[in-house]
C-alpha cells in the first residue's frame, strides 16, 4: 500500500470518501424491474437494504412500524426520549423550538432524565404488536446497565452502536462489556459498531456479531472531526471492513458477517457507492430525517449532540422533503439524490448490469475527486 510522506516524522495512507469515487458502467445493462434489493441477515429478510439509524430525530415507535411495513428496519434508540419520558412528543417539540445558541445546553438538560426500564419494554411491545421486526440500540456503556430489560422485552435484532466500538476496551474504573458473552446470551442477531479499520472490524467479527457498522462520526449532525480530530473517509473504511469480512470467512470456515455503512450517506449516490465498496446494507440518519413524518420535524441530531461532558454533534436543520415512502421509493420531484433512494440504487445496478446487491459489490469504480455534487 502506497504511503504519502506528510513530513519527515510521519507517513500516512491515502483514504477516499464517497465523493472521491464513482461507479463505472459495464458491457451489460438490465431492466430496473428485474433487479432485486432484498437483504437477509440471519433469519430476517427485508425488501430493501436500509436500516434507519437509532436517533430520536429519525426513529420513533411509529416510524419504526412504518419503516417495517415498507420493507426496511427502524432501530429505536433505547437511550433516547422514548425511554426517558412518557410523553416523548412534548420533548421533541421542545427540541425543535430551541434557539441555536442554547440548543446544546438545553438538550443536555432534557437528556439528563434517567432511562426507565419499564418504558423500554413498553416501547418495544408497541412495535411488536404491529407485526414488524423489533430492533433496538444501546451504546456499549448502557448495554451493561440495561441489557436485562432488553432480554426481558425481546428483540428480533439488537444494535450496539457508538462513535467507535472496540472488542478490546481498556478501563481502570469499570468492567468493560464482554461482547462475546453478551452476543451469545442474547441469542438474536447483533450488529456492532462503529468500526473504521480492517483490524477493528475483524476483532468485532470474532465476537459473534452478525453485522459490523462502518463509520466514525461521519454524519451531518456530527462534529467529531472538529472536536476530536478523528475521521474515517467512508469509501476506504467500507472497503477495508469488507476485506476483513472476506478474511474472516476464510478464518471461520465460511461464516458471513454483514457490512453496514453508517455515515456520509446523504444522497442516493452515496448509497450506491457504499454498496459498490462492499456494504451489504446502509444505516441512514440524515437521509430519512428529511421525511415529513420523521419525529425530528425537519431537525436532525444524534446522541453525540447532548453528551453531558463533551458534545460532538449538533442539532441541524435538514428540512422536510417528502413522506418516508416517497423518500425511499419515489417518485422524486428533485434531481439532487435526496428522494427515491431505492429507485436510484435499483437504476444504478441495472445500468451497470447487476441483478442483486451481492453482485453489485463487484462493480468497477474509479477515483474521481473532481466530481461535484
Amino acid at each position: 500500500m502506497t504511503e504519502i510522506e506528510i513530513g519527515r516524522g510521519k507517513r500516512a495512507r491515502r483514504a477516499y470518501s464517497f465523493d472521491d469515487i464513482a461507479v463505472v458502467p459495464s458491457r451489460r445493462t438490465r431492466d430496473p424491474e428485474v433487479v432485486s434489493l432484498n437483504w437477509t441477515i440471519d433469519a430476517l429478510t427485508f425488501s430493501i437494504p436500509v436500516i434507519a439509524a437509532p436517533m430520536d430525530s429519525v426513529v420513533s415507535p411509529a416510524t419504526a412500524i412504518a419503516l417495517g411495513r415498507l420493507g426496511s428496519l427502524g432501530v429505536l434508540d433505547l437511550e433516547g426520549l422514548w425511554t426517558r419520558y412518557e410523553d416523548a412528543e412534548a420533548q421533541l417539540a421542545r427540541i425543535r423550538e430551541l434557539d441555536d445558541a442554547g440548543a446544546t445546553a438545553e438538550m443536555q438538560r432534557i437528556y439528563a432524565e434517567p432511562i426507565k426500564p419499564e418504558l423500554i419494554g413498553a416501547r418495544l411491545a408497541e412495535i411488536r404488536a404491529a407485526g414488524v421486526p423489533v430492533a433496538a440500540a444501546l451504546s456499549p456503556q448502557r448495554t451493561q446497565e440495561h441489557h436485562q430489560a432488553v432480554l426481558d422485552a425481546g428483540v428480533d435484532l439488537f444494535v450496539i452502536r457508538g462513535t467507535t466500538v472496540s472488542a478490546e476496551h481498556v478501563s481502570n474504573s469499570t468492567e468493560p462489556l464482554n461482547l462475546k458473552k453478551f452476543i451469545y446470551e442474547l441469542d438474536v442477531p447483533v450488529i456492532v459498531g462503529g468500526a473504521a479499520t480492517y483490524t477493528a472490524a475483524l476483532h468485532l467479527m470474532r465476537t459473534g456479531a452478525a453485522g459490523v457498522l462502518v463509520g466514525f462520526g461521519g454524519g451531518a449532525a456530527s462534529t467529531t472531526r472538529l472536536s476530536l480530530g478523528i475521521q474515517a473517509p467512508m469509501a476506504t473504511a467500507v472497503s477495508d471492513v469488507a476485506a476483513a469480512r472476506r478474511d474472516y470467512m476464510d478464518e471461520s470456515g465460511g461464516r458471513y458477517v454483514h457490512v453496514i455503512a453508517d455515515g456520509g450517506l446523504g444522497t442516493s449516490g452515496d448509497i450506491v457507492k457504499a454498496v459498490a465498496m462492499g456494504a451489504d446494507a446502509v444505516m441512514l440518519g440524515t437521509a430519512l430525517a428529511r421525511a415529513t413524518d420523521a419525529p425530528g420535524g425537519g431537525w436532525h441530531w444524534g446522541p453525540e449532540a447532548h453528551h453531558p461532558e463533551l458534545p460532538r454533534g449538533r442539532r441541524v436543520q435538514v428540512g422536510q422533503l417528502a413522506p418516508l415512502q416517497q423518500l425511499l421509493f419515489g417518485p422524486s420531484s428533485t434531481a439532487n439524490g435526496q428522494a427515491n433512494l431505492m429507485g436510484a440504487l435499483r437504476r444504478s445496478m441495472a445500468t451497470t448490469g447487476y441483478s442483486d446487491v451481492k453482485e453489485f459489490q463487484r462493480v468497477d469504480v474509479v477515483v474521481a475527486p473532481y466530481t461535484a455534487r
